[in-house]
């Protein structure tokens, strides 16, 4: 069954989780964008609407993630009519919580609706890369998770390179994300070249301890093996204010670990209670105020759908 219009979800995400730089990322319940997408007679991609981005988002269909990976789609399908996108960003850009993926999927998966879904969220994963790639290059560690939902590991961009990763029931996630901007480019840009094989070995092993945690439901080492980033943490520390106090001040709170959100900066505190994550977030926010800085808090959870179709007509 087809359609001539569908509205679809897609949630935010996490990547890195401290110490698993490109290859693990998690989808967070409760924020995401949302995408109408509509056939018109006339070919060629337009955005009659695009809401929530200040202004910021190009409106050239071939500068916009969200119609990059449409196109990618449409071309795959041989497609000669042209779509109509209304985008209702609900996530902050440059903020570390997977913006360009979810406008990149949210797309996507509104335009798979039309023509009934002939591929599964995994096979849109190719199409949605596609958009990822303009603004952060070819990799699914946000992509993933925000199709697939859960937390994944990603070992590739091909879809038998995702493997999704167990989620504690009693994992909960505390945010900060202060108004400072940290565009993906910026932060991809410091990261080092070569690392010595000391700090690789370390590094992987801080890897699978985080896997082996998630497996066996231990936060606690959950939390140890994301605070322990020998790689990316170091070289984008100075480009996240307060990051020291804020790793403090949840800690104190009762934090379990705190991680940089992908490329930030949004910090993330992991926590195992709700009434914690709570009182995290509120800790974190005090901390960005002190700075003079304002920010945006959320205690929050895994979200376990991923991208999902609202509607379809």
């Amino acid at each position: 069954m087809s359609f001539s219009r569908a509205e679809a979800y897609a949630p935010a995400t996490v990547a890195n989780l401290g110490v698993g730089f490109d290859i693990i990322g998690l989808a967070l319940e409760g924020m995401g964008d949302r995408a109408t997408v509509t056939f018109k007679d006339r070919p060629g991609i337009v955005f009659s609407k695009i809401s929530g981005d200040g202004g910021m988002l190009p409106r050239d269909p071939e500068q916009n993630v969200a119609s990059v990976s449409a196109r990618a789609f449409l071309d795959h399908m041989g497609e000669t009519r042209g779509i109509e996108i209304q985008l209702n960003k609900g996530l902050p850009l440059s903020s570390g919580l997977g913006s360009s993926a979810a406008s990149a999927v949210v797309a996507v998966v509104a335009l798979n609706k039309l023509y009934g879904e002939p591929y599964s969220r995994q096979e849109l994963l190719p199409f949605c890369l596609e958009g990822e790639a303009l603004v952060s290059g070819y990799h699914a560690d946000n992509v993933a998770p925000c199709l697939l939902g859960g937390i994944t590991l990603v070992a590739g961009i091909s879809v038998d390179a995702i493997q999704p990763l167990p989620a504690p029931d009693d994992l909960h996630i505390a945010l900060v994300t202060p108004k400072v901007a940290v565009p993906t480019a910026e932060a991809r840009a410091v990261m080092p070249s070569h690392v010595p094989l000391k700090t690789l070995i370390f590094q992987t092993g801080r890897v699978a301890q985080l896997v082996d945690a998630l497996h066996r439901g231990d936060l606690r080492a959950l939390g140890e093996a994301i605070g322990l980033d020998k790689v990316a943490e170091p070289a984008r520390a100075h480009l996240i204010p307060g990051l020291a106090q804020a790793r403090e001040a949840a800690k104190d709170a009762g934090a379990l670990g705190v991680f940089i959100g992908g490329a930030g900066p949004t910090l993330c505190a992991l926590c195992d209670d709700g009434v914690i994550a709570e009182r995290v977030a509120r800790a974190l926010q005090a901390v960005y105020c002190a700075l003079n800085l304002t920010s945006e808090i959320c205690a929050t959870r895994v979200d376990n759908r991923g991208s999902v179709v609202l509607r379809a007509e």
